[in-house]
């Protein structure tokens, strides 16, 4: 999977899970004060990017996730280490 195609799979898993406009999401959003999610949310968040790529989330790791951008490049070094 190239890069484009994780972040575009990543912002539509955000705004689909989210319910947020998927124009609005862009690497430099910040996940908390940006989008307005909160800590629950982040726990929703590792579910549905685990569903989406079929990865286990490390949670230590995904806890430092602190914008989109963040979340694209998680989710390539996941997909690279699964290869």
């Amino acid at each position: 999977m190239s890069p484009i195609e994780i972040s575009e799979k990543v912002n539509s898993t955000l705004a689909a899970e989210f319910e947020l406009e998927l124009a609005s999401i862009s690497p430099d959003k910040r996940l908390i004060e940006d989008l307005g999610l909160d800590s629950l949310d982040s726990v929703d968040l590792i579910a549905a990017l685990e569903r989406s790529f079929k990865v286990k989330c490390p949670e230590a790791e995904a806890r430092q996730m602190r914008t989109v951008g963040d979340i694209h490049s998680f989710i390539e070094r996941l997909q690279a280490a699964k290869s």
